[in-house]
């Protein structure tokens, strides 16, 4: 039987506040972008860096938490999935997207200066650091 994997980790600071709203049916949805960065030396030893931006979304109680806490610079770790979708734009075009649906969140730093380590979040905010709609520990 074939196995497939779909699975999306990222560190990154959030490029705007979450956006909390809610679908039809009721459910909490929070979108925001995240960006993460890549640093390196070009041939001549130059410092370069390049910051890609991931759209995000998180449904349900983790929507709401989301909403709650996080700002835009604060720092996070989220794992989820991606997620492939398309639209009709308002010049009747087909636009593409590509999210990532996130089943876990780690909020990095305190919400004071996006910065430090998760036991901040936890003393700082009074929310727990890790909120995870699945009870499974993060991979390290």
């Amino acid at each position: 039987m074939a196995r497939s994997l779909n699975k999306v980790m990222l560190i990154g600071n959030l490029g705007k506040d979450p956006e909390l709203r809610y679908a039809p049916s009721g459910a909490a949805v929070v979108n925001f972008s995240l960006a993460t960065s890549e640093q390196w030396k070009d041939q001549e030893g130059n410092p370069q860096e390049k910051t890609s931006w991931h759209n995000i979304v998180v449904w349900g109680k983790l929507a709401e938490i989301a909403a709650e806490y996080l700002k835009k610079g604060r720092k996070v770790y989220i794992e989820g999935r991606l997620q492939y979708r398309d639209y009709e734009g308002k010049d009747g075009n087909k636009r593409y997207v590509t999210e990532i649906v996130v089943s876990d969140l780690v909020m990095l730093g305190s919400r004071q200066d996006g910065d430090g380590g998760a036991s901040n979040a936890r003393e700082e905010s009074g929310a727990p650091p890790s909120v995870s709609e699945e009870k499974d520990d993060l991979p390290f």
